[in-house]
């Protein structure tokens, strides 16, 4: 049976108390995870000081190049796991077996954090904007003929991870060429990604030091946002409700991302059909920048009956088949109820569902939810604003007056506009955290621009320095 330990400052360690993880298909045990308890992770924790000393003897430009070499490590080489190897071909359809993502799309996020290792002196340069990397190996420097000084605020980053898709992964590298050391607990399905990315780095050079992986439970998981000085939480609202108000803890929560046509634009509306579809269904719809929203002024009705003939095409499929784009559920009860759920809100007045074919679909041993699209007359229904892990979309007509003050919290809002005036109040938005303005779907990304919030100034502060010379 594969085990996956946990990592001690990069030093692998079995726990006498492990979680067995299911194939989705088999039902049978596909990996034993070792479990931190709350004593040990503490206890390890004292050291992060200790660590960060250690990554501090290196410079930034060492750690990028460091970077450069576990992108080839992570996408192509056989990494240790425990005390066996993983190879790449290991590694995809492990992931898909926990999680149910196909094989495809396990490919492609492996192509994702690939591309962000690849690409990282561009994303520092977004997130720094364009700092002189050297002030940090340093402390302080003068650009652009002004001094300059950063400090880091914690002496590492911990991450409390999901199971939806491995590319949410690529969020939290940036923090290694920063020099700030890792703890990480994975999902309960996923503990692959975070583990196989560790061993990359420390295959291509880097100290073990920066990594610390501990599968734990939920006090587990509070100890490491409770004692590492900054965090990353990813789950639902439900989740990360507690820690909201924590300026230690940067949130990943519902997205809520939206497609907004404006007004002069719905005269063209078909032409964003393609953008919408991708927009919702892109990674079996499974990321916070999915589309689960098109928000209109005009047309409503006619937009949601187009969405729905083109999700339709989206059909359930083998987890290995090459055009699958749609994730089966680990857990089948959990799609059930989301299924549920969505029809109890479905008999409140102001809401139509426009799905073909029944939504919950049994396949080969897997669960799926079929492409899901709503229709509602009403901005405030449940389902207008909502948000679930697979390809669901709400199309929501609202007077143009009132859009901007209806769309309530938003990470990404592609939008379609020609009005100078409208697009000036989104911009103003706070309600906005990404906004795309034209034909730009809400699942692309650009590896200079920060996805949500800033790792750069979580982790950074800068302050007022002075020298006499």
């Amino acid at each position: 049976m594969i085990h996956t330990p946990i990592l001690r400052a990069g030093r692998s360690y079995r726990s006498l108390k492990t979680v067995k993880v299911s194939h989705i298909k088999t039902g049978e045990t596909l990996v034993e995870v070792s479990q931190a308890n709350r004593g040990l992770i503490a206890k390890d924790l004292l050291d992060l000081p200790l660590h960060k000393k250690t990554l501090s003897h290196y410079s930034v430009a060492d750690l990028i190049g460091i970077c450069l070499d576990a992108a080839r490590l992570f996408t192509t080489a056989d990494l240790p796991l425990d005390d066996g190897m993983q190879s790449p071909q290991d590694y995809i359809k492990q992931v898909s077996g926990t999680t149910g993502l196909p094989e495809v799309l396990c490919l492609q996020n492996m192509g994702k954090i690939q591309g962000i290792l690849e690409n990282i002196e561009t994303v520092l340069e977004g997130l720094t904007r364009g700092l002189d990397l050297q002030i940090l190996d340093t402390g302080w420097g003068i650009q652009n003929e002004r001094t300059m000084s950063y400090v880091c605020e914690t002496d590492g980053l911990g991450a409390v991870l999901p199971s939806n898709s491995p590319g949410v992964h690529s969020l939290w590298i940036p923090a290694v060429p920063l020099k700030v050391p890792l703890v990480l607990k994975p999902g309960r399905e996923e503990p692959w990604t975070p583990y196989r990315i560790a061993q990359a780095f420390m295959e291509a050079g880097m100290p073990p030091e920066a990594f610390s992986f501990y599968p734990t439970d939920y006090p587990g998981a509070n100890e490491i946002l409770f004692r590492c000085g900054r965090s990353m939480l990813f789950g639902s609202g439900s989740t990360v409700s507690s820690w909201v108000n924590d300026p230690r803890v940067e949130i990943h929560g519902p997205g809520r991302s939206k497609i907004i046509i404006h007004e002069g634009q719905n005269g063209n509306w078909e032409n964003y059909l393609n953008l919408i579809v991708e927009s919702v269904s892109k990674n079996g719809g499974r990321s916070c920048i999915n589309a689960s929203g098109v928000w209109t002024t005009e047309n409503g009705r006619d937009i949601a009956e187009s969405i729905a003939l083109h999700l339709s095409q989206i059909e359930p499929k083998p987890l290995d088949h090459p055009d699958a784009g749609i994730a089966a559920w680990a857990n089948p009860k959990a799609a059930h109820s989301i299924s549920a759920l969505i029809d109890r809100h479905l008999k409140e007045p102001g809401a139509t569902e426009l799905t073909t074919g029944e939504r919950v679909v049994e396949l080969e041993g897997c669960t799926f939810l079929r492409p899901t699209v709503i229709w509602c007359e009403d901005p405030e229904h449940p389902l207008a604003n909502a948000e679930y892990p697979f390809p669901f979309v709400s199309v929501v007509e609202v007077p143009s007056s009132q859009l901007v003050e209806s769309i309530g919290s938003t990470l990404v809002a592609s939008v379609m506009s020609g009005d100078a005036d409208f697009i000036e109040k989104l911009i103003t938005t706070p309600q906005i955290d990404r906004l795309n303005i034209g034909t730009i779907p809400t699942n692309q990304i650009s590896w200079d621009s920060p996805h949500e919030g800033n790792l750069f100034e979580h982790l950074y502060r800068q302050r007022a320095f002075q020298i006499h010379t």
